[in-house]
């Protein structure tokens, strides 16, 4: 009788943001933020201290915006589903039997449990999968930073470890995002009379323009987002803008804001349909921010219209893309993005991984690279 064929373990770590589980955690959670040195990009000798000030500045502010949602963050628990569906999405996949570890940037659980737990389960081989589409050195760049160190004491170092640093125009990605989206839309549309026009505000995370400058890609990405989605959608002449949320610290930030497009609605008389671009769990900056928030300003400033797409969640057609790209990045073995391993990002973004010393510098972070 044939010996079955053994089946290599694959250990896929979900890169995601994190959030408070608690009111209590509010403050510590936003001090792991506020400390991190991809988010504030001042002397070291500053930033413990300043980033302190900004997480006591930010607390009570915080603490109310969960208090919304119950007094914590759904992040975590809808990551996990995430995580779940993928793995039922790859568990007739040949010869690989893939478990999914979610490690967390600024709260539990973060990457030196989720190391210990991959090193516990001892796989074969490793892929580092964000949960941002978007590269950006504040966010996929610190999570890559993060586990390498995280798994250097778990004793990882010897695992063969493939990155996957972004995935901003997969095609299914972006199938899936415009099926949402469309759907989004046309319930807009019929709740709105016929002379009322309506315009997709693709919003996305923020991030302060000096950033950018220092050749961070992600506005880039951003867009090549939108124009994907926007091809996909086939709705011609579709009104939409970018535009970017969550100022959190006082220098210039990437825009228009999202509530400068909210404004600008209001006084071309355009109803708006909000589409969290960047996002792709519900969390505190779709839940409050958008659908309370903006919400509230869009009502205050009479936009006669206001409505909000959903983020993905786990919704089958994402779960199937996210399934995609962990086939291809294993089959590439060296994949830094989804794009075959090639550069997508224009030169002067000199912070993406292909420019740094020829991606030398996430290979490095990873263990190792298989």
């Amino acid at each position: 009788m044939d010996q079955p064929i053994p089946r290599r373990r694959l250990a896929i770590v979900l890169f995601n943001l994190g959030g408070p589980d608690s009111p209590e955690a509010v403050r510590p959670f936003l001090v792991n933020l506020f400390t991190d040195p991809a988010i504030l990009r001042v002397p070291g000798f500053v930033r413990p201290w300043l980033g302190r000030l900004i997480a006591w500045r930010r607390t009570r502010p915080a603490r109310e915006n969960y208090a919304v949602l119950g007094g914590r963050s759904p992040l975590l628990e809808l990551t996990e589903r995430q995580a779940r569906a993928l793995e039922a999405a790859l568990a007739e996949e040949a010869g690989v039997e893939a478990k999914c570890f979610v490690a967390m940037r600024y709260w539990h659980p973060m990457s030196d449990a989720a190391a210990q737990a991959v090193k516990a389960w001892a796989p074969d081989e490793i892929l580092l999968l964000p949960l941002y589409p978007q590269y950006s050195t504040t966010t996929t760049g610190s999570s890559v930073a993060a586990w390498a160190e995280a798994a250097g004491r778990a004793g990882l170092g010897g695992v063969p470890t493939t990155t996957l640093c972004c995935w901003h125009s997969d095609p299914a990605f972006v199938r899936a995002t415009a099926a949402i989206l469309r759907r989004a839309h046309d319930e807009a549309r019929a709740a709105l009379p016929a002379e009322v026009p309506l315009r997709v505000l693709f919003s996305a995370h923020g991030l302060p323009e000096g950033i950018v400058r220092a050749g961070d890609p992600y506005q880039w990405q951003v867009e090549r987002s939108v124009a994907a989605v926007r091809a996909a959608l086939g709705i011609p002449g579709l009104d939409h803008a970018i535009c970017y949320q969550s100022r959190v610290t006082p220098q210039r930030w990437i825009g228009p804001s999202t509530e400068e497009e909210i404004g600008r609605a209001a006084r071309e008389g355009v109803a708006v349909l909000v589409c969290p671009i960047a996002f792709v769990s519900e969390h505190s900056e779709t839940l409050v921010e958008l659908d309370v928030e903006y919400r509230h300003l869009a009502e205050r400033l009479g936009v006669p219209g206001y409505f909000r797409a959903p983020a993905q969640n786990a919704d089958a057609a994402f779960v199937a893309a996210l399934a995609g790209l962990v086939r291809r990045a294993r089959a590439s073995g060296r994949a830094l993005c989804s794009f075959a391993g090639a550069r997508q990002c224009p030169r002067p973004h000199t912070a993406c991984p292909h420019g740094l010393a020829g991606a030398g510098a996430v290979r490095a972070a990873a263990p190792a690279t298989g």
